[in-house]
């Protein structure tokens, strides 16, 4: 299955995951320590997407990569570095507390009004590859926002980009 295919089932999986609110999203403090790496980006021990960090402050490829999409995709509602605005939430602390299934499930999906007070308004991304092929680099950059173990602003330094990522990126955005 390509990286597309697997990209699209794993938006449908999740949304389901809409109607969960971030008051019912999970409070446990994250995982976020890199367990393995399938030489396009890290994982959890729990196989979820996270970012690494090195002692000099070089970030991983697919985290500096997760910036660059949320600044072109997501700061103008969000806030830049995911601090959120007067218009949408602060992302960094959503990527905290929302299971990254969920999390992929609400931008695949958007969210949608649930009451007259309610001000939801986040458009569906889920044929969006500008989004879609890089949602797990975006969930990284906010996680590693939400922890602060990442300053806000442009990372100073980032590894080179993986060569399984350069053809991961190609085969996803239909290169």
């Amino acid at each position: 299955m390509t990286l597309k295919a697997q990209m699209l089932a794993m938006a449908v999986a999740g949304a389901g995951a809409l109607s969960v609110g971030l008051a019912d999203a999970q409070t446990a403090g994250p995982d976020v320590a890199a367990a393995s790496n399938d030489g396009v980006r890290n994982f959890t021990a729990e196989e979820v997407p996270t970012y690494k960090i090195e002692a000099d402050g070089t970030v991983d490829w697919a985290t500096f990569s997760g910036f660059r999409r949320y600044h072109a995709e997501c700061h103008v509602c969000h806030g830049p570095d995911g601090e959120g605005s007067s218009y949408a939430p602060a992302l960094k602390a959503s990527a905290l507390k929302m299971d990254y299934y969920d999390f992929i499930g609400v931008v695949a999906g958007g969210r949608q009004k649930v009451g007259a007070s309610d001000n939801s308004v986040m458009p569906a991304f889920g044929t969006n590859p500008n989004v879609m092929c890089y949602v797990d680099d975006i969930y990284t950059y906010l996680r590693a926002r939400g922890t602060e173990d990442l300053a806000r602003g442009r990372p100073a330094k980032k590894e080179a980009k993986p060569e399984a990522y350069a053809a991961a990126e190609a085969s996803c955005m239909g290169q």
